[in-house]
């Protein structure tokens, strides 16, 4: 039973929410104001605060930080009827978990509720050292936590570049959890996501009527940013414009939101991730040199999952356990040919992929093992990995696909059952040859299951 303390010096809104919350089945003690909270917090273990944000005395903005000391893994809620961009803002800054304007719905705050515990919970579960956000033990991997662990506690930016699917925004949120900066916040932004004429509006936020539709001030990127981590993915799709009034967030340290005569202060640590290639971008004239050289103080490559296949079997696991609770499922492992199937295939969609395949798995799979006919793989794609050398080549154009016997002589002498053998060995070195040895493809192009084909190359010995 989760164990709520309600903030408000309103005597109808605290006998609302706890009669609504005992009702959820949680354990509600209520406080009038802000000190008598903290004397609560300081007794007793609470798992979520609900408070608002105007009360007489201390305010629920100045009893954030005594309650965060008084207990660091405590979720807060903050709540008011008088919205306000800047108490959203330093609510936020100050560790609140979410920020409601009264009236509220009801199943709105159940639903910021149930999340805000399952943050706490989730937090408890991990380890307080190693890189729980990242699933990997290769060679690879271990460099970057290494680098992660030296430029984390710096204030130094960062710029992550792999390919799409790669986990590029975990690596920011590991800088991010171990840097001095932890407890501020981490934000987000996608840049190709947001169309172009809104998109200096999210960086950087508007004044009340500079545009049509700004109806109200809006804090953008930075300034939810500010004193923590802004993560900017995407970052070529950036315009020139968009660009430059960047390059002077890094050099000057200020912004000026749309609309506005007034420049703002902004301390911000800046990581950005991409999967262009931003040297030639520069040699093109896409992208400013300037900035480039100002985002990559550190560059962190983050490697695509062919160059770390050994890792496969770790983040199937994980991801067996996350879709089996996920989808009502007790799917608890993967068929060995399963694995061998995952092992041989070059996920030119990454991680991503991998995840969605292990979803897909679980989604159709109707007994507790994942077997090969429940993995889909993408067919058409040739792996890129040139140095591999297929099973054997193909014929050449024109020539006649499978010879069993060169004359009628042969045919009768070598007999049925010799000859049809000679000729299912082919057509499976063929397949093989066509699927560039994926013998999961091999097994789709010759119509049989996988299990029929991994039988038939033990029986005529193709490794």
């Amino acid at each position: 039973m989760a164990a709520i303390l309600v903030v408000d010096d309103e005597l109808s809104m605290r006998e609302f929410l706890k009669i609504l919350l005992t009702k959820e089945g949680y354990k509600v003690t209520t406080a009038a104001e802000g000190k008598a909270a903290l004397a609560l917090a300081e007794q007793h273990p609470f798992d979520l605060v609900i408070t608002d944000i105007r009360m007489p005395g201390m305010s629920g903005l100045e009893l954030l930080a005594p309650l965060k000391q008084a207990q660091p893994e405590i979720g807060i809620i903050m709540i008011t009827a008088f919205a306000s961009p800047d108490d959203a803002v330093m609510a936020m800054k100050s560790g609140a978990f979410d920020y409601i304007t009264k009236p509220f719905n009801v199943d709105e705050i159940k639903a910021v509720i149930k999340a805000a515990l399952k943050k706490k919970q989730h937090s408890e579960t991990q380890p307080a050292s190693g890189f729980s956000e990242i699933i990997g033990q290769s060679p690879e991997m271990m460099k970057i936590f290494d680098l992660i662990t030296k430029i984390a506690p710096t204030p130094a930016n960062v710029l992550i570049y792999g390919e799409s699917g790669t986990g590029k925004e975990l690596v920011a949120k590991a800088i991010h959890n171990r840097s001095r900066v932890a407890a501020n916040p981490f934000v987000p932004i996608t840049c190709s996501a947001i169309p172009e004429s809104l998109l200096e509006s999210e960086l950087f936020g508007h004044v009340k009527g500079s545009f049509t539709g700004a109806i109200a001030d809006k804090a953008g990127l930075f300034q939810l940013a500010d004193g923590g981590t802004a993560f900017l993915d995407e970052i070529g799709e950036l315009t020139p414009i968009i660009q430059t009034k960047l390059l002077r967030v890094l050099q000057e340290r200020e912004f000026m939101p749309v609309g506005s005569t007034k420049t703002r202060q902004v301390n911000v640590r800046i990581i950005a991730a991409t999967n262009r290639i931003l040297e030639q971008e520069i040699i093109e004239g896409k992208f400013r040199e300037d900035l480039y050289y100002r985002l990559a103080v550190v560059p962190i490559r983050v490697p695509p999952l062919r160059e770390r296949i050994g890792d496969v079997p770790l983040l199937v696991n994980y991801f067996l356990e996350k879709f089996s609770k996920l989808l009502g499922k007790e799917v608890q492992t993967i068929s060995s040919y399963g694995m061998e199937v995952l092992m041989q295939y070059d996920f030119p969609g990454n991680v991503r992929e991998l995840e969605n395949i292990i979803e897909r798995g679980v989604a159709l799979e109707s007994s507790n093992i994942i077997l090969p006919e429940s993995l889909i793989l993408s067919l058409h794609r040739q792996k890129k990995n040139k140095t591999e050398q297929p099973a054997t080549s193909a014929p050449a154009a024109g020539a006649p696909l499978f010879v069993a016997a060169h004359d009628e002589n042969e045919l009768f002498a070598e007999g049925l059952e010799e000859i049809l053998q000679k000729v299912e060995k082919k057509m499976i070195l063929h397949a093989l040859a066509k699927a560039d040895n994926s013998k999961m493809r091999a097994a789709d192009l010759l119509k049989l299951s996988f299990r029929s084909l991994r039988y038939k190359t033990k029986k005529h010995q193709i490794d």
